[in-house]
């Protein structure tokens, strides 16, 4: 059963589960299950995606429950007047604050603008050599990508040598390697905590907020993390 984080008669929301397609796909053909397929046979009606998360990321996935509605958050999107933040745990200590301003190539070859403002909401160091370090260090950070562009906040984390855990292939393969066999990791510590937009339909503020999963918070808790900032 999905959680159900917001819904009117015109969208729904979600917390996805990490490792759930949003919807099915030509590049992964091992499974049957998506959140579209889901969501529907819970609610009895179609959803139509208004955006998208990674397979490996978890956190808030917003459906329009109409053509219509598509169309008017589909150009909310396109404005860039939705406002999203992340969560994410990265390698390395990573700086208090800062903003990512670095462009990217899109599928078709196209270089596009991309910045992403975060902040480091807690460190943690674990007794655990790694490579020529005595100990090994992470960051969890939140993250606010000002422009939308595709694995922007994988590409911008791993461009300044801080990637996410978890990430492939943009991510550190000798850290992906020692969470799955230390710990049995093998998904992305990234995490869409919250949607934030005006309801093209209603005009109302909308604020959508979602807790994270328990493979994120077992990592949280693993690593050291202060558990006090989870709220």
């Amino acid at each position: 059963m999905l959680e159900i984080l917001f819904q009117d008669e015109h969208f729904v929301a979600i917390n996805k589960p990490h490792g759930l397609l949003v919807h099915r796909s030509k590049i992964a053909t091992n499974t049957d299950e998506f959140a579209v397929q889901q969501l529907r046979n819970q609610i009895d009606q179609h959803v139509h995606p208004a955006h998208r998360l990674d397979r490996k990321t978890s956190g808030v996935l917003l459906f329009a429950l109409t053509k219509p509605a598509l169309s008017a958050i589909r150009e909310v999107f396109e404005k860039e007047e939705i406002h999203k933040t992340y969560w994410a745990i990265l390698r390395g200590y990573s700086e208090p604050e800062g903003m990512i301003d670095y462009a990217l190539t899109n599928d078709k070859g196209k270089v596009q603008e991309a910045q992403t403002a975060y902040s480091t909401i807690n460190r943690a160091e674990i007794d655990m050599p790694f490579g020529k370090h005595p100990t090994s260090r992470y960051s969890w950070v939140e993250a606010k990508p000002k422009t939308g562009r595709m694995h922007q906040l994988r590409k911008h984390f791993a461009h300044i040598f801080h990637p996410i855990i978890g990430d492939r292939p943009h991510g550190c393969n000798k850290q992906n390697k020692l969470f799955l066999e230390k710990w049995n990791m093998g998904t992305m510590l990234l995490h869409a905590r919250a949607l934030s937009f005006v309801h093209p339909i209603t005009n109302q503020k909308i604020d959508i907020q979602a807790n994270p999963h328990a493979e994120f918070l077992r990592m949280i808790d693993t690593l050291g993390f202060d558990k006090s900032l989870l709220t």
